[in-house]
């Protein structure tokens, strides 16, 4: 495979979490659309690494740094869904409005 075709599939992905950003209404489903472009992110870096620099491992550390930031943004996302759920017993983006701080 080429450095054309991982950049093919990340583009995809990105695109897929993107537009499922965007257009979703769920919470969740908006958290895990922005892991999957954190996940084209990652794929982007592995391939340029292997094909530009294969001796080095910069890129490796990189998305290796990047996975644990993107958990840990999960993490946080899925427990402010959690509080808000408890709070409005709802998870849609929508009604968020109706928070009172």
């Amino acid at each position: 495979m080429t450095l054309l075709h991982y950049l093919t599939v990340s583009g995809i992905l990105f695109v897929i979490g993107l537009f499922g950003a965007l257009t979703r209404r769920n919470t969740i489903g908006i958290l895990m659309s922005i892991e999957l472009m954190f996940n084209a992110a990652n794929l982007n870096l592995i391939a340029f690494n292997r094909f530009l620099y294969p001796e080095r491992l910069d890129g490796n550390v990189i998305t290796l740094f990047i996975i644990g930031v993107a958990a840990a943004e999960a993490v946080v996302g899925l427990a402010l869904v959690v509080t808000i759920y408890r709070n409005l017993n709802t998870i849609y983006s929508e009604d968020f409005n109706l928070l009172k701080g």
